[in-house]
């Protein structure tokens, strides 16, 4: 026979413990609980790393610069040429996209 221990917490955690145990004893649903938390795999993270959030950002930033470059390139073949301001600041953060993804790269 197995060596027994007592092991004394909150009335709170025993309540909930009685509530979701099922027709499981106590002893079988806390190594139950235990052996399913040792052994879940290392690799899966609920979570994005450093690295995946950076390649995210990057990827964003040239999904954008795309889709103006598309836009503005589109509004150019039409024959429009437009003359206010709004095109200029979209021309600008163009540039300034195009630029800060060039960096990106150079740094690999």
């Amino acid at each position: 026979m197995a060596e027994k221990r007592m092991l004394i917490i909150d009335a709170e955690v025993a309540r909930k413990i009685d509530e979701n145990r099922g027709d499981m004893s106590l002893s079988e649903f806390l190594s139950f609980l235990i052996d399913s938390q040792l052994t879940e795999e290392v690799g899966s993270q609920d979570y994005v790393g450093k690295e995946e959030f950076r390649e995210f950002t990057q990827g964003m930033r040239e999904l954008l610069r795309n889709f103006l470059e598309f836009f503005l390139s589109y509004g150019l073949e039409l024959g429009k040429q437009p003359q206010d301001k709004t095109f200029e600041e979209l021309s600008q953060k163009l540039q300034s996209l195009g630029s800060s993804g060039n960096k990106a790269k150079k740094l690999k």
